[in-house]
């Protein structure tokens, strides 16, 4: 290769290191997608094996106390029948890496209940879930006549810089998405999720869980 090829070469990677993270285009459908394909993988290879593949290594659930997830998988053998479930509404974050998604789950005994998973996009494009909880109704939920997917909005109020057309400034911190989880010392237990408007939260989920 001459000298003049490997300026080219390294001019070339260093245009390429300057340019700013990919922005992820929010894609409620994206996330529905990967419920059933979660869901899918359930019937395919076993409930507990499904959840260990799909799980992001800090990812929580509730047992009912907090633990992280893949400790509390590791090794668990999967039951011969697994619970069925499907996503009703699916809120993602105006970056398009944070979603959340709650709808209803059947078990084979035939008991309903609902759930909430927390997702987050990977490095490499793939959703993994970061929270996963639920409980029993003694009726099912009423599931929509059509998936609902909401958007938060990336406004910031007044007087913030709209850079949405803005390719060379790299995407501002996306906190437009945010939820909490309280465990009580008698395992009850609240899962808020809410979701910014342009001027306010919005409470989208608010998920609360007697104790045992």
């Amino acid at each position: 290769m001459t000298r003049r090829a490997i300026l080219i070469a390294l001019g070339a990677a260093a245009l390429i290191a300057a340019r700013p993270p990919m922005r992820v285009q929010p894609n409620p459908s994206a996330v529905i997608a990967a419920e059933i394909a979660f869901n899918r993988l359930v019937r395919e290879k076993g409930q507990w094996t499904a959840f260990r593949e799909t799980a992001a290594k800090d990812a929580v659930m509730f047992v009912p106390e907090q633990v992280l997830a893949q400790d509390w998988l590791k090794g668990r053998a999967d039951p011969a029948r697994s619970v069925e479930w499907g996503p009703h509404r699916v809120y993602v974050s105006c970056d398009g890496r944070l979603a959340a998604s709650t709808g209803g789950w059947t078990r084979p005994d035939g008991s309903v209940g609902y759930f909430t998973t927390l997702w987050r996009l990977d490095k490499k494009g793939r959703w993994e879930w970061i929270l996963d909880h639920g409980d029993r109704l003694s009726t099912a939920r009423e599931a929509p006549e059509f998936l609902v997917g909401k958007v938060a909005t990336c406004r910031r109020g007044p007087g913030a810089a709209d850079r949405a057309g803005d390719d060379k400034a790299p995407p501002p911190p996306d906190d437009s998405l945010v939820w909490t989880a309280e465990v009580a010392p008698d395992k009850s237990r609240h899962i808020v999720v809410r979701m910014w408007t342009g001027q306010d939260y919005e409470t989208v989920i608010d998920d609360r869980v007697a104790a045992p």
